[in-house]
């Protein structure tokens, strides 16, 4: 209410969010683990990756690393926070076939390189190489514009456009 009175109630913001992996999209509903086709961690996409790169998909800070290395979240500057979860049960794998290359607080761009993993290990010991990126924190999401890509290249391919709520 005060925001309102003194004139500094902020618009939402658009957040152009690039594939993290190479590959083909799978629209999040097609993903084979309810967790995520049924939108329990939240809206996004995912990707059947053809390389084993992960690149930020947005300019903002590495938020959280999990210790078994499957996944990372990143909040984008604007606000919005992103997770990706490389494979599908790669919990279980408790770090084999990842490679870090960043550490929780640091800063990123748009394409930088966040992890590297083994798609031959993934693929023989974890349920699917699927990888997700979810908007985990769905009251930040006014709206997503989901882009029609296939073929999606990391660090170059737009995927989505959300709008942030401020």
């Amino acid at each position: 209410m005060l925001k309102k009175l003194f004139g500094k109630e902020q618009k939402p913001v658009d957040v152009t969010i690039k594939s993290p992996v190479s590959g083909e999209f799978v629209d999040i509903t097609e993903v084979p683990d309810p967790t995520f086709s049924e939108k329990m961690m939240g809206e996004g996409f995912a990707v059947d990756p053809s390389e084993g790169i992960i690149l930020s998909p947005v300019k903002g800070k590495v938020e959280q690393i999990f210790p078994t290395k499957h996944a990372i979240g990143i909040r984008s500057e604007e606000g919005l926070d992103v997770l990706i979860h490389i494979g599908l049960e790669t919990v279980s794998l408790d770090g084999e076939g990842f490679t870090c290359k960043v550490s929780e607080g640091d800063s990123v761009e748009e394409g930088d390189l966040l992890m590297e993993f083994d798609m031959d290990v993934i693929s023989e010991k974890a349920a699917s190489k699927i990888t997700p990126v979810v908007f985990t924190e769905g009251d930040q999401v006014e709206n997503i514009q989901m882009n029609s890509e296939n073929r999606l290249k990391a660090g170059e391919t737009v995927v989505a456009t959300v709008t942030v709520k401020k």
